[in-house]
């Protein structure tokens, strides 16, 4: 028979690290400690866009990766909405499946880590051109192979909760600032809005933070319920 005082001790826990970490996060967002992990999302958006691309038919010949926080996909062919569509949102889907991996018992953490790591690694050899983005994918993908090989257990999931969260905070952020607030850049959802007559960059903006805020909610929930 469950205790429920520890029970409630548990879900306590879970706020409290889940509020440390969100807080830590949002206090170094403008600072060099989260740069690599900005570059790391937005590989993830650009990777997004190229698995879609590839799943309705098209191929992927190339990525690219701006130090200043940008990216591009060459990935003709295949279903242009369902493409455009699948880069903040697939972003958000990864940092999601980050945050699960790390909270579900059965799943060896260490395990996930050297995966991600070397999953980075050799996308980025395969598609990512430029010797910036390609750079950083090899640096990024082996420093996670790395972590997860040669440090404690007690920090893989740390590591993977840092990677989730910053990835969905990061999809939700940016289309607040490439979208809501400069609508007039050349962005996926304006480039959305061209193919769906009536419906403006703004309101695919609108549409995607919605989406976003209402799956993360439902992914906290279900984290504190197991909690």
């Amino acid at each position: 028979m469950s205790d429920p005082n520890a029970e409630r001790k548990m879900k306590w826990r879970f706020l409290a690290g889940f509020g440390v970490y969100f807080a830590a996060v949002l206090l170094a967002w403008d600072t060099p400690v989260l740069y690599p992990l900005k570059i790391f999302v937005v590989m993830l958006h650009e990777i997004s866009h190229a698995a879609a691309a590839v799943a309705t038919g098209g191929f992927v010949d190339g990525i690219e990766l701006d130090p200043r926080q940008g990216g591009l996909c060459r990935c003709p062919g295949g279903n242009a909405f369902v493409t455009l569509s699948a880069g903040y949102l697939g972003s958000l889907a990864w940092g999601l499946l980050l945050l699960s991996a790390a909270g579900a018992k059965w799943v060896p953490s260490r395990a996930v880590v050297v995966a991600v790591g070397a999953l980075v690694t050799v996308l980025a050899l395969l598609y990512v051109d430029g010797s910036f983005g390609l750079g950083f994918g090899v640096a990024f993908g082996g420093a996670l192979m790395l972590a997860g090989l040669k440090l404690r257990p007690s920090f893989q999931k740390p590591i993977l909760v840092t990677l989730g969260l910053t990835s969905c905070l990061y999809a939700i952020l940016d289309i607040k600032s490439d979208v809501l607030d400069r609508p007039h850049l050349q962005s996926d959802a304006a480039m959305l809005a061209e193919m769906t007559p009536g419906i403006s960059t703004t309101t695919w903006g609108v549409i995607w933070i919605a989406v976003a805020a209402l799956v993360s909610a439902v992914a906290f929930r279900r984290a504190y319920r197991q909690a």
